[in-house]
């Protein structure tokens, strides 16, 4: 079975398209070949390994990459923008995209103040990444498309 690659794109490529590319992996990679990449990469911030340690999701494998590593060079079934700037910033047509989706998620790493609160919006933002993934994988039209 051919799988289909997705490729999720932020700005940092540091939090939440990290996040969804280990769970549309955990949860969907019999199917799927996925990705990450963003504009300006700076490394994965600390907190998003944490707290998908806490739910047994690994990162290993992963690393903050440049989306000219890819777009262009690899068939996308799926680009999906995590963030409005992402999103706004990328060009509404690459060669080799099937598909464009934004899913919007706040930045957890802009959150300022204590490391308690920083940790609560990551784990924020990965619960909503990850029921997201989980309600695009039940669409049924999706796994008829590539």
């Amino acid at each position: 079975m051919n799988k289909i690659n997705v490729i999720f794109l932020c700005t940092g490529n540091s939090a939440r398209s990290q996040m969804a590319e280990a769970l549309l992996r955990r949860h969907g990679g019999e199917h799927f070949e996925v990705y990450s990449a963003g504009l300006e990469p700076k490394g994965i911030h600390p907190l998003t390994q944490r707290v998908m340690d806490e739910i047994g999701v690994s990162l290993s494998g992963q690393w903050s990459k440049n989306v000219s590593d890819y777009l262009g060079k690899k068939h996308f079934g799926y680009l999906i923008t995590v963030c409005s700037d992402a999103d706004a910033k990328c060009p509404t047509t690459f060669p080799g995209v099937g598909q464009r989706l934004h899913w919007f998620f706040e930045d957890p790493a802009a959150v300022s103040g204590s490391e308690a609160e920083a940790l609560a919006k990551f784990r924020e933002v990965r619960d909503q990444i990850r029921a997201r993934v989980l309600d695009w994988l039940k669409e049924p039209e999706l796994l008829g498309s590539s």
